[in-house]
């Protein structure tokens, strides 16, 4: 089976960095996209991040400048670095795969807590 698993969440303060992964348990090559999602307490689930099979890259506005998605073709593995981390990005991180002949796959998250 397709699996996606996160790791690299945890406590960290205000302007600090965290640098999430996604490991995927087959070749990226195989994955139209990659995204990095975020739901925070009480709010909606939201975008953060996407990297497309041909290196492309879209951000939301709110991390751009801060967070960096990128991919490791020979670990089979997605990256969030996330640097000048504010309160605001206190959530769940979610890796998420939009696989070829598959369809959509979810990680089950990793908890970012920002704060002092």
């Amino acid at each position: 089976q397709v699996q996606l698993v996160e790791s690299g969440g945890g406590l960290v303060q205000p302007g600090g960095s965290l640098r999430l992964s996604c490991a995927a348990s087959l070749s990226i090559f195989d994955i139209n996209l990659l995204a990095w999602y975020r739901q925070a307490p009480g709010k909606e689930r939201e975008l953060v991040a996407t990297i497309n099979r041909y290196g492309g890259t879209t951000y939301t506005d709110s991390v751009k400048g801060r967070f960096t998605i990128s991919r490791d073709n020979a670990k089979n593995t997605v990256y969030l670095q996330m640097n000048s981390l504010k309160p605001e990005d206190t959530a769940v991180y979610y890796c998420n795969a939009n696989i070829l002949r598959y369809g959509v796959k979810w990680g089950v998250g990793t908890l970012v807590t920002v704060s002092s």
